[in-house]
């Protein structure tokens, strides 16, 4: 069983540089915890007790807390509501998925009139007719029932109906007890049953946590707290080989940056973005390192026929096609972006072949482009006239006949 210890209160209560005296806040959540005890005389300060997921099957040791504003009890054991009338300044009760079936004990609440938000959700007393109509009338001083503001017009047809549903109420409760009465007696054989059929196993074989986690089960206290039992025993059995169940046992991939042949791999461990390009006389590599990463943690090393960049220890490796010139290679990094840039001069650059330029024929007469500029009388029927064409022979007036 595990106990709630001073140390374990401590550690709980980091926030408050470990001081459990004025502690306002303690969350014991998740602890397997079975009994309620010491935090009302250690812890006289609290307003928040969270205590859901654990085994408590009952309410006990939490009168001294006069300042307690809100205990969150669910997912545990608990079938009955009791031993919360010293609670002055209760405002938010959560009891939701406990194993609740006496719904008149509700009526100890009475005392707690700070008390405005209760939550009895997936207990067994939720499921008696008129059981929101109850509660109402039975806790006059709650603003909010299961997360449902209880309006006035509730109040008054809850009235109504007050009288006849506790004497039903009350039958249902009855008939509960003697229900759960069987299924306890019911669970325990089955249990005895279940350890009998692998008493013979050792505690470390696995057909017996096999078996039990395969079987049929019904959804009592006493199933959960063979539940916990089994998980707390894993939990050992696992500590004991050395292994942690809360961490998936990831192995480690041994980092290969070569083949056996000497060809370097591409790898990208860090899972940085990056941008390649080959140019005909230059490798860029434009590498997308974190904006505020310092530079100092970022190692570059390129070498003939690859490069490589170590950030944080985590290695980016490209392998390159051609071989490079180490010695002219530069790196930049933008103090805007925090991009960085590698640019890596080819050994054998590629040869940029410049298309030749086509000669355009020139139309203008050498004589009269010179730069002299035009000398003489020009003759303007020649202007129109190329070198290559024949020509033409002059008209003569006297043959051209007369216009009509």
């Amino acid at each position: 069983m595990v106990r709630i210890t001073e140390q374990l209160i401590r550690k709980k209560s980091e926030h408050n540089e470990l001081i459990i005296g004025t502690l306002e806040e303690l969350s014991l959540h998740q602890e397997d915890i079975e009994r309620i005890e010491h935090i009302g005389h250690w812890c006289r300060e609290l307003k928040i007790l969270l205590l859901q997921s654990n085994l408590i099957p009952r309410l006990e040791n939490l009168n001294r807390l006069k300042k307690l504003e809100y205990l969150n009890v669910a997912i545990n054991n608990i079938e009955r509501i009791e031993n919360l009338e010293a609670l002055e300044a209760l405002q938010k009760l959560d009891l939701t998925l406990n194993f609740i079936g006496e719904l008149t004990s509700v009526e100890s609440l009475r005392a707690n009139y700070n008390l405005r938000e209760l939550f009895l959700t997936g207990n067994p007393c939720t499921d008696y007719p008129g059981y929101r109509e109850y509660v109402i009338i039975a806790l006059p001083q709650l603003a909010h029932l299961d997360g449902k503001e209880i309006t006035r017009s509730d109040r008054l047809l809850a009235a109504k109906q007050f009288p006849a549903l506790r004497e039903r109420i009350v039958q249902l409760e009855a008939l509960h007890k003697i229900e759960r009465d069987e299924q306890r007696v019911r669970v325990q054989q089955s249990i005895e049953e279940q350890e009998a059929s692998v008493r013979d196993l050792p505690d470390d074989d696995e057909r017996r946590a096999t078996t039990f986690w395969q079987q049929k089960s019904e959804h009592c206290p006493e199933t959960r707290i063979q539940m916990a039992k089994f998980s707390r025993r894993a939990k050992e059995q696992a500590a004991a080989g050395g292994k942690n169940l809360d961490q998936p046992d990831e192995r480690k991939r041994t980092r290969r940056l070569f083949a056996e042949c000497g060809r370097p791999y591409s790898l990208n461990e860090p899972r940085v973005n990056f941008e390649f390009r080959d140019e005909p006389d230059r490798f860029e590599l434009d590498l997308h390192v974190y904006k505020y990463l310092d530079t100092s943690l970022v190692e570059v090393d390129a070498q003939p026929n690859y490069v490589r960049v170590t950030i944080k220890g985590k290695v980016f490796q490209l392998a390159l096609k051609q071989d490079i010139q180490t010695d002219r290679s530069t790196c930049q990094r933008s103090q805007t972006t925090g991009h960085m840039l590698i640019v890596m001069p080819k050994l054998n650059p590629e040869r940029i072949v410049a298309p030749a330029e086509e000669k355009r024929p020139n139309k203008v007469n050498q004589s009269q482009a010179g730069g002299d500029g035009l000398k003489g009388p020009v003759d303007i029927r020649s202007i129109c006239g190329g070198s290559s064409q024949t020509k033409q022979p002059r008209i003569n007036e006297d043959e051209v006949p007369d216009l009509i």
